[in-house]
């Protein structure tokens, strides 16, 4: 097959470099992880067959996430999921991709994940490929890596990098039978291209990181999970944990325990991929998504208003009014609705709700005045431009519990936004006026 011409796709004041190639009736959107480098992958024989057979049955649309191979550099102080499904949706409009079918694998599986989840009109279809959804060990969930093992396997990055005989490459490809030393070395030059030794490390401890659990049920389009049953770097009880808890997903178990789709019986795996994405039922369009809440209101609005008398808090209100419409713009919100001095906002990204908070908290100090606010991240049922559901009740009972001028959010949220920069303080469990169980709440340190 021709090699594909690579093109840029702009993210804000970034661009992403993408490839299209193929012809086939299904878009595949395919993402091979943190070793991504668009033109390097194709030196890897075992690679180049993999991708030429994805095209024989559809038009594929491979990138490097910000921070990998071609594409722009990353702040690392700044590195969340939510940026990187950015980078997804502008290759898919660049790419003229109206849905696609999402290909992701280990340390790219909890994007895509969470992807799908937020944007089941762009998703026709998700495939998981030796993958997780919480890749640290917890006592609900002992598949993950203990800590002492996480910084090993970190190390062991760093060792391989900066080796001076290449066939140390091979501690990458469990089963290494499968690997012919050539794909060893040429995988080692892609490595090399795809991410600095230190990047790597920054980038890989953030994925290591990222806990997608509570995304699980909220995932509705059709999800094929592919492990393999010996694999040692991702057990195969994270694939069996996403089959059960992603909403009627296929969990297929195969032999070996290669780690790389691309390595041992790759035939398998895509005779799996091709069966199920050409053959899947159409997608109804959504009206539920996965999205984050926002709200906030006026603390002590009453006892100002009385104090200030009509016309002067109707100017402070307008004045409050904009300045938040102002931030919702700025952070990419939508407004849903307002109550008196409360704003109701949807975000497809927590980490921009959570700043979008922030930046409202400390505009309205100008007035004089101070709001409290609630973050949650959850499922939404979408009616026209409204929005209800469980995710709203625990936004409006999160922001309730807020003190003057803080900022108060879900676990869920805190655990979506891991690497992004921002702090939180532990604010104790609470139970949710009408909401099940106890919730662990969060204020954003500033």
């Amino acid at each position: 097959m021709r090699r594909p011409v690579t093109r840029y796709a702009p993210v804000g004041d970034a661009y992403v470099a993408y490839q299209v190639f193929g012809d086939g009736p299904v878009d595949l959107l395919y993402h091979i992880g943190w070793y991504s480098h668009v033109e390097g992958q194709w030196e890897v024989p075992a690679m180049a067959r993999f991708m030429e057979r994805l095209a024989s049955f559809g038009r594929v649309i491979c990138f490097d996430r910000r921070g990998h191979g071609m594409s722009d550099p990353v702040d690392l102080d700044n590195v969340t999921l939510e940026q990187w499904m950015e980078d997804v949706r502008a290759v898919l409009t660049a790419a003229g991709s109206e849905s696609a079918a999402l290909i992701g694998g280990q340390d790219a599986g909890p994007m895509t994940m969470l992807f799908a989840a937020t944007y089941p009109e762009l998703t026709s279809a998700l495939v998981l490929i030796n993958t997780w959804a919480c890749p640290r060990r917890r006592s609900d969930y002992p598949w993950g890596l203990p800590d002492d093992a996480r910084e090993r396997v970190l190390e062991g990055i760093l060792r391989t990098f900066i080796a001076e005989d290449d066939r140390e490459a091979r501690m990458f490809f469990p089963g290494a039978a499968s690997a012919s030393l050539e794909d060893a070395q040429a995988m080692m030059r892609v490595f090399r291209m795809s991410t600095s030794p230190g990047m790597v490390q920054r980038l890989m401890g953030i994925a290591l990181d990222a806990d997608v659990r509570d995304v699980l049920p909220l995932v509705h389009v059709p999800t094929l999970v592919l492990h393999r049953r010996d694999n040692p770097w991702c057990r195969v009880g994270h694939g069996r944990y996403l089959g059960e808890h992603i909403p009627n997903a296929k969990y297929v178990e195969l032999p070996g325990a290669d780690d790389f789709s691309w390595l041992g019986e790759a035939d398998s795996l895509l005779d799996e991929i091709e069966e199920f994405v050409t053959g899947a039922p159409p997608t109804n369009e959504p009206d539920r998504v996965l999205s984050t809440v926002l709200f906030t209101d006026i603390v002590s609005s009453t006892e100002r208003l009385v104090d200030a008398g009509d016309r002067r808090w109707r100017t402070t209100l307008e004045r409050h009014n904009l300045i938040v419409r102002k931030e919702l713009e700025r952070f990419r919100g939508r407004e849903v609705a307002t109550a008196g001095d409360g704003f109701l906002a949807m975000f497809d990204g927590p980490a921009r709700a959570v700043r979008c908070a922030g930046a409202i908290v400390e505009g309205v100090r100008t007035l004089g005045i101070d709001v409290r606010a609630g973050v949650h991240t959850g499922e939404v049922e979408l009616a026209g431009d409204d929005v209800a559901g469980i995710a709203v009740h625990i936004g409006a009972r999160v922001g309730a519990l807020a003190g003057a001028g803080e900022v108060l959010v879900s676990r869920t949220v805190v655990d979506l936004v891991t690497g992004s920069g921002l702090s939180f303080a532990e604010r104790g469990s609470h139970a949710l006026k009408g909401v099940p169980g106890e919730w662990q709440l969060y204020a954003v340190q500033r």
